[in-house]
């Protein structure tokens, strides 16, 4: 069935956290219609990996050091402008928000709101 993976949509897991990366990854590879082909530490090598395999899906973590998610997404954003960018953050607030569409961000998920929130944006997001 190699052409019903061709189909899935390709996400990229940016989090400090190991734990929450490999959780992510796991949540979306379960899910019909994503397949995950990256993860990323921090930022920066967010930025990297984004250009490398210019996934259609970038879940940014908030609260990253060196390079935070909204600082990833500027960057991200003008160099691959059709790649959705989803915010995950603990602390969801309008200021955040804000922000958050200002760097280009698609879509802002709390992590309070779970994985069925976060799933669902996805998929609004990609039309999957």
């Amino acid at each position: 069935h190699r052409g019903d993976m061709n189909m899935a949509k390709q996400v990229l897991i940016v989090d400090d956290h190991d734990g929450v990366r490999k959780g992510l990854s796991m949540l979306f590879e379960l899910e019909s219609g994503f397949s995950v082909v990256g993860e990323a530490v921090d930022g920066h090598d967010a930025v990297e990996k984004a250009l490398q395999l210019k996934p259609d899906l970038i879940l940014l973590d908030l609260s990253m050091p060196g390079m935070n998610g909204l600082q990833a997404a500027r960057a991200i954003r003008p160099m691959l402008p059709s790649t959705s960018l989803m915010l995950f953050t603990l602390h969801r607030d309008e200021v955040t928000d804000s922000a958050a569409l200002a760097a280009g961000i698609n879509a802002v998920v709390s992590k309070g709101e779970g994985a069925d929130t976060l799933l669902n944006q996805a998929h609004v997001l990609l039309g999957v």
